[in-house]
């Protein structure tokens, strides 16, 4: 809370007997307090409220309505920096107790000697200002560590970003693949009225999602015909080093199931979980259908591409099976509507 700047600290004295808080006024103002004062607890919260802030409050305990204890939470409700002192002529342990519980900085038993008193008010206010002090200072280190780690996170997804680059530009039939990838999910979930938070998630899910890769071999990526059953166990391992290498930034933590979910299909016979209909994330079933997409568009070492036509025709008997139905559809608009750059070449007569 910022409080403004007084040449005196403020102080409210809650008492009910009348002769008590003339004689606290008179010695606390000698000694150069501003002080405020109140006959009721509610009175109190509303000088809180009203004139406020004050640095600390000197609040007896027993007074009719709002106890001196009940005060003290309801106080710290509305300036959690106040400083409170209770002060009470009776003797009352559990009392105490639950004061200081809740928040009061000190205890005092009339009759209180008054120099006693005057270092019980400069102690709590003292270790009021040590409070906000260690508070401010935290808040400072948070604030430091966050933008470090966002810069930490933002260098990490340069470099994320460079090796997908560096990996695409050793093989000619992946150049420029994740970047596909990416606007053509996104225009996917734009098409299926997805909120922007979720279409950003999947575009740079896009982006990201053949990061493992990283870690296949070559000889199995650039391989000029089918897999063997080894081959292909060791290519699916690819999205669990994806993961390892995105889970600790938390910059990408909204793409990372839709990452995980690319390779899983509608009827549960995908990978890595055999996840099957809505159990799979939206924008893994996006991903799946861009990919699907644009792996049969794109030139491959073993065979010719196929038109965006034959491949719409050729993915509609995959509906069901690797395919959501619904995200077929919007497949299909995306890319008969041309509602994507990386897409405008598309010709329907072809």
């Amino acid at each position: 809370m910022t409080e403004p700047t007084y040449t005196v600290p403020r102080l409210l004295l809650v008492d009910d007997e009348a002769t008590i808080l003339t004689a606290l006024a008179k010695f606390l103002r000698s000694r150069s307090f501003d002080v405020h004062t109140a006959t009721s607890g509610d009175e109190a919260l509303a000088k809180l409220s009203a004139s406020g802030p004050f640095k600390l409050m000197l609040c007896d305990v027993r007074m009719p309505g709002l106890t001196g204890v009940e005060v003290v939470s309801k106080a710290l409700a509305i300036d959690p920096d106040l400083a409170i002192v209770m002060l009470t002529g009776v003797n009352d342990a559990p009392t105490a107790t639950d004061a200081l519980a809740r928040g009061a900085f000190d205890y005092l038993l009339k009759p209180v000697e008054l120099a006693d008193l005057h270092q019980a008010i400069e102690r709590s206010l003292h270790r009021r200002d040590l409070l906000i002090d260690r508070r401010n200072i935290d808040r400072v280190i948070r604030e430091e560590v966050d933008a470090r780690t966002k810069d930490l996170q933002e260098m990490s997804m340069g470099t994320i970003h460079a090796l997908i680059n560096a990996m695409e530009a050793k093989d000619i039939y992946l150049r420029g693949h994740s970047e596909r990838i990416a606007e053509l999910a996104a225009s996917i979930a734009e098409v299926l009225g997805l909120d922007p938070d979720t279409v950003e998630n999947v575009r740079v899910a896009g982006r990201l999602h053949d990061v493992g890769q990283i870690g296949i071999r070559e000889s199995v990526l650039n391989k000029p015909g089918p897999l063997t059953p080894d081959e292909y166990e060791h290519v699916k391992e690819h999205v669990w080093i994806s993961m390892d290498i995105l889970k600790p930034l938390t910059i990408v933590r909204g793409a990372l199931e839709y990452i995980q979910d690319h390779h899983e299909r509608w009827d549960g016979q995908g990978y890595p979980k055999g996840k099957a209909g809505e159990d799979i994330s939206i924008g893994g079933r996006i991903l799946a259908a861009a990919d699907a997409f644009d792996a049969l568009t794109s030139h491959r070492a073993y065979r010719e591409p196929r038109s965006p036509k034959e491949t719409l025709t050729y993915l509609e008997s995959h509906v069901g099976g690797l395919l959501d139905p619904r995200i077929y559809e919007a497949l299909t608009s995306v890319v008969r509507g041309r509602k994507t750059l990386a897409f405008s070449f598309i010709d329907d007569t072809h």
